[in-house]
Order: structure tokens, then sequence, then C-alpha cells
């Protein structure tokens, strides 16, 4: 018997980057893309090597183009990481696995490289095929805390727990990850909204790859612990754009939510440095008439339309700049 299993892409409507630092977050999964990890039992256990992991290449011209789409890591690392983090939740919670292995592969339509978590899809749909797989039940709020300790401590990379706990849940889910509570709990308070009461939607991401900035030197994590008063207030200021937020989708208040929307970018750029690409995204979706944000660390954006009109104007102001326009299919 195969089995497969499915993780989402994601887009943070408000509250990024606050989750990282105890804030609030309102995120929503877009269905529109995802990730299938398949798995089946084998005699041995087997990683199976993916596009993304090749090492042959036709000339360098293709291998400079992968490494661009794709970093310099595939996603077997990945696929390492998460099932080891898996054996020892069920190592530390006494649940005994039977004893048979399995060989997993997996594919992705997720774009690369623009913000829609794309590597912890992978992750969360393997947890899925692996809780099947073993027959083990994990409870889905620390679905996320697994996924998130394969990425930080297994393999360094530098992430909150947003992404994680929207591709568990999926939907619509608001999420407070205040400190105190966090301590206790090690998870945060998430609360599925009703994505019935969201607006008019809109996605847009760069197509190019190539002229997707990199990585972008900002000391935010470093000024945060130290303390800035500066940067406090506006993470503070950035949850209470989460709260807000939800309280505004419930009671349908759209236009609060659309100017909370753009509020939430322009508190972003008063602690983090944006490359020029990224404030082109926002620039003409906003002189288009629609709100705009990062769905994540930038390549991406999320915001309100009001009309087709509108829409019909980010179709193809967007495309100028090389980028697609989507609605994002959440239910």
């Amino acid at each position: 018997m195969i089995i497969e299993s499915r993780a989402y892409a994601r887009a943070g409507l408000l509250g990024n980057p606050s989750d990282g630092y105890f804030g609030k977050t309102v995120s929503i999964i877009v269905k529109n893309f995802g990730a299938i990890v398949s798995l089946y039992q084998t005699p041995e256990l087997v990683l199976e090597e993916m596009e993304e992991d090749r090492t042959r290449f036709r000339n360098i011209y293709h291998l400079t183009n992968t490494v661009r789409q794709n970093g310099y890591y595939g996603g077997r690392r990945l696929m390492k990481a998460v099932i080891k983090r898996f054996f020892e939740y069920c190592e530390d919670n006494r649940i005994r696995l039977p004893n048979r292995n399995f060989t997993v592969r997996y594919q992705s339509s997720i774009p690369r490289q623009v913000g829609l978590a794309g590597s912890s899809a992978i992750m969360t749909a393997a947890m899925r095929a692996l809780m099947q797989f073993y027959d083990v039940e994990i409870p889905v709020e620390q679905i996320p805390n697994i996924v998130l300790a394969a990425e930080k401590e297994e393999l360094g990379i530098n992430a909150g727990l947003q992404d994680r706990v929207i591709q568990a849940y999926e939907g619509c889910v608001y999420m407070d990850f205040s400190r105190d509570y966090f301590d206790r709990h090690k998870t945060g308070r998430y609360e599925c909204l009703d994505a019935h009461l969201l607006p008019k939607l809109y996605l847009a991401y760069k197509t190019d790859l190539s002229k997707v900035s990199g990585a972008v030197f900002n000391n935010l994590k470093e000024r945060f612990e130290k303390g800035e008063e500066f940067v406090l207030k506006t993470i503070a200021e950035l949850a209470d754009v989460a709260e807000q937020g939800k309280n505004a989708i419930l009671n349908r208040d759209y236009g609060l939510l659309n100017e909370l929307i753009d509020h939430n970018f322009d508190l972003r750029c008063k602690i983090m440095n944006i490359s020029d690409s990224n404030m082109e995204l926002v620039r003409v979706a906003r002189e288009s008439g629609a709100s705009a944000k990062f769905t994540g660390s930038g390549g991406a954006i999320v915001g309100m339309y009001g009309d087709n009109d509108v829409l019909s104007k980010l179709v193809v102001n967007l495309k100028k700049i090389n980028a697609r326009v989507i609605k994002p299919y959440i239910i």
C-alpha cells in the first residue's frame, strides 16, 4: 500500500514577523500549491533522490539555474531531519515503533524562494505520512513543534512556528505566541477562524527567481534580544495588528482589515531591510488599488482587492514586473 500525504503553501495575513518574537499572527492556507509525500513499505529505509537532489547536470548553466532555484541543498536533508525528530518524539513518549522500513519520495508545486513555506510543507506532509505508516497519533498542536525543531535544531534554519501551525491546522488560524503561555505550554494559543468570513484576497509572487533578492542582512533577532525599545514597541504593534485583524474578520469589518494589511507592511519596514525588488511588488499592488504585505520573508505578497476591475489591474501591472497573481484557494 502506498501512503500519500499532503501539506500546502501558506500566507501570513497579519502579524508577521512577530511570530518569532512572542507575537500574534493570522495565517491562511493556500491550496493552489502543495507538497506531496509518498511512502511505502520496503526491505530497507530509502530516501529517493528527487530533482532538487541531483548531482549531475547538462552543463554549467543548468547547475547555476538549479542552485538559483533550489539553493545548495535538496530535500533529502529535510526528510532526514523530520524522520529523526519523529523517531525521537516517539522515543521520548515511549511509543514503540514496529520494525518495518519504507521508501519515501516527495514532490512540490510550491514556488521556491518567495516566502510561501515550501520546506515546512514538505516536512509537514512527511510527518503525516510517518504517523499513518506507523499508526501513531500525535496531537495536532505538537506537530508544528516537531517540524520546527527539525528545521531549527537539526538544520540550522531560522524559522518560527507560524508556518508549521497553519500547515498543520489549515484554513485560517489566529495564533497567540505570548511568552508566559508559551513558556508554560510550549505551544501558542491557536484559534481556527471561519474562512468563509474572509474578504476577496489575492496573492502575487515573483516568477523570475533570479531577480528575487537573496538573503538581506537583518539584525532584528539581535536587537530584540538586546531589548531595543523601538524594536520591542514595533513587535508589540505588529501583534496588536493581528489581534485587531482577527476581530475585523469575525465582525466582517473589511475596511479596517484592509488598512491593517497595509499597516502591517509599513511597520515591518521600520525594523527590517526591504529589497528594491520586494518594495516594487508592494508599490505596484498598492498603485493598482489593493492592499499589500509580504506573505512571509519576501518574494510574495498578499492583500485585499475590492472588485474585479482592481483584480484585473493587479494581473496586468504585476505581470510587467514578472509577478503572477492568483486567488488563493483556502477552503
